[in-house]
């Protein structure tokens, strides 16, 4: 397997079932998979955060936002892997309950990556809305 079909693979596995479990209110997996490494950022579709404590701490509030989730995808558009950076846009289709009240939205959601010790780690997220 190539490095870009490895990388694939991983986002359709890990990095999906990481996302899922924050959707349904636990973000230790999410905090599995992010750098533990400066820099990190979030430029969310609700909040942002620079460092790692913020970082964590917007995790902390998005797991207390989140709720049964019914539906997680997301559709890769882009990406690309170099060494040991990569990225992805995409857009990812979701179905949750956030602070109690059913929603269904779309974001358009790039993220780089960088491997640490052998295994990707996340170090920047940006999601927005999709209007329209």
């Amino acid at each position: 397997m190539t490095d870009r079909e490895e990388f694939l693979e991983w986002v359709g596995t890990a990095l999906r079932e990481a996302e899922l479990a924050l959707h349904n209110g636990d973000a230790g997996p999410r905090r599995a998979l992010w750098s533990r490494e400066e820099p990190v950022s979030v430029l969310g579709a609700w909040r942002n955060a620079v460092g790692l404590q913020e970082v964590d701490e917007l995790f902390t509030h998005l797991e207390r936002s989140f709720s049964d989730c019914t539906s997680y995808a997301f559709e890769v558009l882009a990406f690309d892997v170099s060494g040991d950076t990569a990225y992805t846009a995409g857009l990812e289709h979701t179905s949750v309950s956030v602070d109690g009240q059913p929603r269904s939205y779309t974001l358009r959601a790039t993220q780089v990556y960088r491997r640490e010790g052998g295994a990707w780690r996340v170090a920047h997220r940006h999601g927005d809305t999709v209007a329209g």
